[in-house]
């Protein structure tokens, strides 16, 4: 090996150990002519002690450098004099050790350096003067010096900001008057969204005027329905210019239809499932089946059995009651009546006379229509503004069960003279609805505020009554239930749980298990009333609905829970039809709305 080479090799170990690079590495240019290259020297070996990798204070004090020289040429050996290049290459190997000891010292803390600039002076060559670090940085490279430089310039600038300072008075702020170890979540900022009006709300026209300001029309009260007076009423349309002729028309009409039901009696024709869908598919809402039959929200309706003629019933919230015929025009078809000062919210023709009308109010009255004599008589009057709900005990309609809003329930017999009930009695709990078994008829069915409780009308007690089964299931109130209309062997019940469900009642003297469960959204709101489930009188397993879906529909369940069918009519059906009813042998279905209007599905 050369001595450019070995020398180069030097550089190259020394800035590996100094942790540099950009030492001057060609040693040889500060070399001067040695007599080793004109005499052909074999060999020179040089042995580096490396710097511990992992370092500390005690490890820069041992810092050695050893330049040794051997395989001399054999003149050199023989004659015993210390060859001049080894000479140089020593004090060459101490100088360039400290100046890369000094360079590295540089990035080391003070005390580290000096400590390393002690042992240089005891090691160092007596001949040599005591090294400094001004001395061994004139021997760095321009990058190295400029290099060190920006950090001392830069370490000053940051001092002088006071960062650490300012950081910790900062920290005592934020830290005051705060328990230690407890985390403050901070608060989010809500953002309000921007709510986008229509013009309509804006009170604004097309063109950008303003409309003018409407005066709000409050809800009437039941200060301007007084409550009418007690006795019988006779017949007369609530609207007086109505031709005189029209409404006679209507009345004989409504008697000879009657006459006509009670001569035929015909019992449905039961028929299997897929037969009686196809029926259902059939039916259709058409223009001339719409209409506004009285002026509030609908809360009753009931259809006139009869075969041959369509003649249809509801009742508002206000107390009118309108009938239409379907069978002529429409202007000419409907008639209203008032009779009563709130809401109607029960309404059955009789099963044993239809020329008979009964109608239940909230204003505590209990009428009969009856189309023979043009007169609604008073039947039932309680003076406590509760009545809730009524039905048939005796097959003949001669007496009724009458449910109220307080928990209690009166025997009305229409064959005795007078408007007061035959039995009072307390069933502890509101009633909404109350319905007779069809088979054994001294049963009754009684809902209300999350109870559903059957009853033996004979076993009842002016206080503390007992119920013979209970309904349980129930989470919140209970707007109806009903018998299945044949049998009675089920009961099917409406809550506002948003569940339907169909109970078993083969056994009236036990307790009735739950057969099926059905989600249905029953949230019907303040502006509707609320939806009664009631069974297909033509079938035992079938049952009518009203629906929050859209489009807006009315629904028929299976007692196995399956929809059978959804009556829709994208053209004529837009709102919800909360009230409905079955025609008992024809397929015919009545929904009635919060406008008062009626839709009739037939066939």
């Amino acid at each position: 090996m050369s001595w450019a080479r070995s020398s180069d090799m030097l550089g190259e170990r020394l800035g590996f150990i100094a942790g540099e690079t950009t030492l001057d590495q060609n040693l040889s240019t500060c070399l001067p002519e040695s007599p080793l290259r004109s005499e052909g020297c074999k060999q020179v070996r040089i042995i580096l002690t490396p710097l511990s990798a992992t370092g500390g204070e005690g490890h820069y004090r041992h810092l050695t450098q050893k330049c040794l020289l051997e395989e001399f040429s054999s003149c050199e050996e023989s004659s015993g004099e210390e060859p001049k290049a080894k000479k140089a290459c020593t004090r060459l190997s101490d100088r360039q050790t400290r100046a890369v000891t000094c360079s590295t010292e540089s990035r080391r803390p003070a005390s580290v350096a000096a400590t390393a600039s002690n042992d240089l002076e005891e090691e160092g060559d007596s001949e040599s003067e005591t090294p400094t670090l001004d001395n061994y940085s004139t021997q760095l490279s321009a990058y190295e010096r400029k290099r060190l430089k920006n950090i001392t310039e830069n370490a000053k600038f940051f001092a002088s900001l006071k960062l650490f300072e300012s950081a910790e008075r900062l920290r005592k702020i934020t830290t005051k008057g705060q328990p230690h170890g407890i985390r403050t979540k901070p608060t989010k900022t809500e953002t309000k969204p921007i709510c986008r009006r229509s013009m309509r709300l804006q009170r604004v026209d097309p063109l950008g005027a303003p409309l003018p300001e409407l005066r709000p029309q409050p809800e009437p009260s039941m200060e301007e329905h007084p409550r009418l007076p007690p006795g019988p009423l006779q017949m007369i349309p609530a609207d007086r210019d109505q031709e005189t002729e029209l409404t006679e028309g209507f009345l004989n009409l409504w008697a000879r239809i009657s006459q006509e039901t009670l001569n035929k009696a015909e019992k449905p024709v039961a028929c299997n499932l897929e037969s009686y869908k196809a029926s259902l598919r059939r039916m259709v809402l058409r223009e001339d089946a719409v209409a506004k039959v009285v002026k509030n929200r609908i809360h009753s309706v009931a259809i006139h059995p009869s075969e041959s003629r369509t003649l249809v019933a509801a009742g508002d919230k206000w107390g009118q009651m309108g009938l239409w015929n379907l069978d002529c025009k429409l202007e000419d078809g409907v008639h209203v009546f008032e009779l009563h000062s709130q809401a109607v919210s029960c309404m059955h023709f009789s099963p044993f006379n239809p020329a008979h009308l009964l109608s239940l109010s909230h204003d505590g009255t209990l009428r009969c229509g009856d189309v023979t004599r043009a007169v609604f008589d008073e039947v039932y009057r309680n003076e406590e503004y509760n009545l809730s709900s009524f039905d048939f005990l005796a097959s003949d309609a001669s007496t009724l069960i009458v449910g109220m809003w307080d928990g209690e329930v009166a025997v009305v017999d229409r064959r005795t003279p007078g408007t007061s009930a035959e039995l009072s009695a307390d069933l502890n709990s509101k009633t909404r609805t109350v319905h007779v078994h069809p088979v054994s008829r001294h049963h009754f069915l009684a809902a209300g505020a999350g109870n559903v409780n059957i009853y033996d009308v004979r076993h009842l007690k002016q206080h503390g009554s007992s119920p013979a089964v209970s309904l349980v299931g129930h989470t919140k109130s209970v707007a109806s239930a009903y018998f299945s209309p044949v049998t009675g062997n089920r009961v099917v019940t409406t809550c506002a749980d948003d569940k339907l469900r169909i109970f078993g009642t083969n056994c009236l003297s036990s307790l009735a298990p739950i057969l099926t469960t059905i989600r249905h959204n029953n949230n019907t709101g303040r502006w509707l009333t609320r939806f009664r489930a009631i069974w297909d009188a033509k079938r035992e397993d079938c049952f009518v609905v009203g629906s929050m879906s859209r489009p807006r529909q009315i629904e028929v369940f299976h007692a196995s829970g399956e929809l059978v069918h959804s009556f829709l009519s994208e053209d004529y059906l837009g709102s919800v039809c909360s009230i409905n009813a079955w025609h008992p042998t024809r397929y015919i279905v009545v929904g009635g709305n919060s406008s008062g209007r009626l839709h009739v599905f037939r066939e």
